[in-house]
């Protein structure tokens, strides 16, 4: 049985530039070089029919532990609640108000990137408090 080595999480979206340049600065992706005889992503980008110019990007964990987000442009927009989302751990190993302030910190710097805050989740005896947030084209997230 063969098993899975790495994961790639796919985003649809309407300008996959910008959001992933946004996941680039939420987790502190970098984006890949671009391909061989090109000296950047537009040049490449350039090259390509008008049809297929910026219908895709990606971005990478620089320590190669994350998956790869690859954002391909699709045509419709988002229209309801994501059935898979990324959740952002802020608050590993904090506990009441320190853990709380670190989730309030990470909002206020994510809203400053074009994030939105949805609601705030209280703890339920099961699961921990998080913050829902949108991306910058309405996707949700969580950080917890």
């Amino acid at each position: 049985m063969a098993s899975v080595r790495e994961v790639q999480v796919t985003f649809d979206c309407a300008e996959p530039e910008r959001v992933a340049r946004f996941w680039c600065e939420v987790l502190g992706y970098v984006v890949p070089p671009p391909p061989p005889g090109f000296d950047s992503w537009a040049d490449f980008d350039a090259s390509l029919p008008a049809e297929h110019q910026g219908s895709a990007f990606a971005c990478v964990d620089p320590t190669g532990a994350g998956p790869r987000l690859f954002f391909q442009r699709v045509p419709e927009g988002k229209v309801a609640k994501n059935r898979v989302h990324l959740d952002v751990r802020v608050g590993t190993g904090l506990v009441g108000d320190e853990r709380l302030a670190a989730l309030v910190a990470e909002q206020e710097r994510l809203a400053g990137l074009g994030a939105t805050h949805v609601r705030t989740m209280p703890a339920d005896g099961y699961d921990e408090s998080c913050i829902v947030m949108q991306d910058v084209e309405g996707n949700e997230f969580c950080l917890d």
